[in-house]
């Protein structure tokens, strides 16, 4: 869970080895070293969760934690198309407590637009 957008009420997770502060550090170390996170990459600024456990209504509640990642090279990213998950399946008869989680890349470098323009 790199930031605080990927937990539910990240004030309970201070304590759990998920969230603590070393953990995300070395998030950020991946990630400064040229990795993407593509999910966040299509999605920024987004709460975005892939796990809720199956106890207390905690997908209904939407009380989740993003727990699976698809960091993508320099050149992956570049072709990052989309990035979604498939939360709907949470909904299916003895589902997994994690959603799909997915991307799709184009064969080529996508050439993309400022933001301001």
């Amino acid at each position: 869970m790199p930031t605080e957008l990927d937990v539910y009420k990240p004030e309970r997770w201070t304590d759990d080895a998920l969230f603590r502060t070393e953990v995300r550090d070395a998030f950020r170390k991946l990630i400064a070293q040229g990795w993407t996170d593509a999910r966040r990459k299509m999605h920024p600024g987004k709460r975005i969760y892939t796990f809720w456990d199956n106890f207390r209504n905690a997908s209904g509640r939407d009380a989740g934690l993003r727990l699976d990642h698809y960091l993508l090279s320099p050149d992956l990213a570049g072709r990052l198309m989309q990035a979604e998950v498939h939360r709907h399946v949470r909904g299916w008869e003895h589902t997994s407590d994690h959603a799909p989680v997915w991307i799709e890349l184009s064969h080529k470098q996508i050439k993309r637009r400022k933001r301001n323009e």
